[in-house]
C-alpha cells in the first residue's frame, strides 16, 4: 500500500479483449487498484471485455466508422489533456506498438520519459519495441522501466537493445476462479483442450492436431477440444476434417470465462512458435490442471517444472508431442503428481506475490 496520497496510475492497453495480454492487462488494474494506487484506463480500441478496475477512458468508442487522420488526431489530443488534467504519477503502456513516426510522437510529445513504463508481452520484440535498434534505444532508453513479462524476453531486450532498464514482472494470475469451479475426478475428464486464438503462425494448432491424430488418445477416445475464434478457423477444421478426426475434435465458441472447462480437462496443451507469458499454462495449473507445452521461445520453461506439473517438448516435433500425450494417459504416477503440484505451483504468480513486484517499481 503506497504511504501518503495514492499514486495515480494510468494504464494505457490496445484493448480489455480477445486474447491473454489484454486478460493480463485486466488483472493488472484490479492489482495496482486493491494495492491502494489510483487507477485509470485508456483502451485504443472499443473492445471490452474482461473485468478492470479504475476510470475508464475508451478511445476506441470515439473512433468513427471511416478512421481519418483528423479523427486520429482528434483523440491523440483527448488523450493528451487527460493525462495532464490527472497528472499521473507513471503511465504504463502494454500496448503493441503501431509504426515508427507515431511511436516517436507518443514517447516524446505525450509521455514523460521519465514517468513511463513499457510492458512487453511477447518475445516477437519487434511487435513492441522499434525495429531499429538505435531508434528502440533513443524511444525506450529513458523509460522509468521496460517490464519484460518473462526472464526470457528481458534478456532479450537487454542483448538486441542495449537497454538496462529492464525489470522481469510476471503476469499475475486470478487464483479466485480457482475456487469458483469444481472439479470433475480424474477419470471423468475424457477430452484435453486448447484454448486461444485460432492464429496458426503463432500458436501452431496444425502441428497439435497432427500430434494429436499420432496418439492413442484417439483411440481411448479423450477428445481434443480447441475454445476459440480466429482467422485460421476454417483451416483447421479442414485439417481435422482430412485426418478423419471429427467424431473427437470439437470446436467451441470463444469465451471470456473458460475457466470451468479448463478446471474439467484433463490436461491443457499448448503448441505455440512462440509466446510471452503464456496465460493459459498459469491459468490451468491454478485450476490444478496439468499441461503439456512444447518448450517454445519464452514463457513455458519459467512456469512448468517438467515432470512436476506438467511436461515440457521439444518444439515443432509432432511425434514427440503424441508421446508426451501418450505419457500423460499411460503413466497415472506422472499424472496424479502433476496434477497435485500444480495449483501451489501456481502461487507464485498470485497477485499478492506479483503485487510486491510492482510496489518496488512504482515506489
Amino acid at each position: 500500500m503506497p504511504k501518503g496520497k495514492a499514486k495515480k496510475i494510468c494504464l494505457v492497453v490496445m484493448s480489455l479483449g480477445g486474447g491473454g495480454a489484454e486478460r493480463a492487462s485486466g488483472l493488472l488494474s484490479q492489482l495496482l487498484d486493491r494495492l491502494g494506487y489510483e487507477v485509470h484506463v485508456v483502451s485504443v480500441m472499443d473492445v471490452i471485455e474482461f473485468s478492470y478496475a479504475g476510470t475508464l477512458l475508451n478511445l476506441g468508442a470515439l473512433k468513427p466508422e471511416k478512421n481519418t487522420l483528423f479523427s486520429r488526431i482528434h483523440r491523440f489530443k483527448i488523450l493528451k489533456r487527460y493525462l495532464k488534467q490527472n497528472n499521473f504519477d507513471y503511465v504504463i503502456d502494454t500496448r503493441t506498438r503501431i509504426g515508427n513516426l507515431k511511436e516517436f510522437i507518443i514517447s516524446k510529445f505525450l509521455y514523460v520519459p521519465k514517468q513511463t513504463i513499457y510492458v512487453v508481452h511477447s518475445s516477437k520484440l519487434s511487435a513492441y519495441l522499434n525495429t531499429s535498434k538505435w531508434l528502440g534505444k533513443l524511444l525506450y532508453g529513458n523509460a522509468h522501466s521496460i517490464v519484460a513479462v518473462s526472464k526470457s524476453i528481458a534478456r532479450k531486450i537487454k542483448t538486441d537493445y542495449g537497454i538496462k532498464n529492464v525489470t522481469t514482472i510476471y503476469n499475475a494470475v486470478d487464483l479466485s476462479k480457482a475456487n469458483a469451479t469444481t472439479k470433475t475426478k480424474p477419470d471423468q475428464a475424457r477430452y484435453i483442450l486448447f484454448y486461444g486464438r485460432l492464429v496458426d503462425d503463432i500458436k501452431n494448432i496444425s502441428l497439435l492436431i497432427e500430434a494429436y491424430s499420432k496418439s492413442i488418445l484417439v483411440k481411448e477416445n479423450i477428445k481434443l477440444k480447441i475454445l476459440g475464434e480466429g482467422e485460421d478457423g476454417i483451416k483447421l477444421k479442414k485439417k481435422v476434417e482430412a485426418l478423419d478426426l471429427s467424431d473427437v475434435v470439437e470446436f467451441l465458441p470463444y469465451t471470456t470465462e473458460p475457466f470451468q472447462m479448463v478446471s474439467d480437462a484433463y490436461f491443457v496443451v499448448l503448441t505455440s512458435r512462440y509466446e510471452g507469458f503464456p496465460m493459459v499454462i498459469v491459468e490451468a495449473l491454478s485450476l490444478g490442471t496439468p499441461v503439456v507445452s512444447v518448450d517454445c521461445e519464452s514463457g513455458p520453461n519459467e512456469i512448468i517444472i517438467h515432470e512436476k506439473n506438467g511436461l515440457l517438448v521439444e518444439n515443432h516435433n509432432a511425434e514427440a508431442f503424441a508421446k508426451a500425450m501418450n505419457r500423460m494417459v499411460n503413466d497415472k504416477h506422472l499424472y496424479l503428481q502433476c496434477k497435485s503440484n500444480a495449483a501451489k505451483s501456481a502461487g507464485q504468480f498470485s497477485a499478492e506475490e506479483i503485487g510486491k513486484k510492482w510496489n518496488q517499481l512504482l515506489r
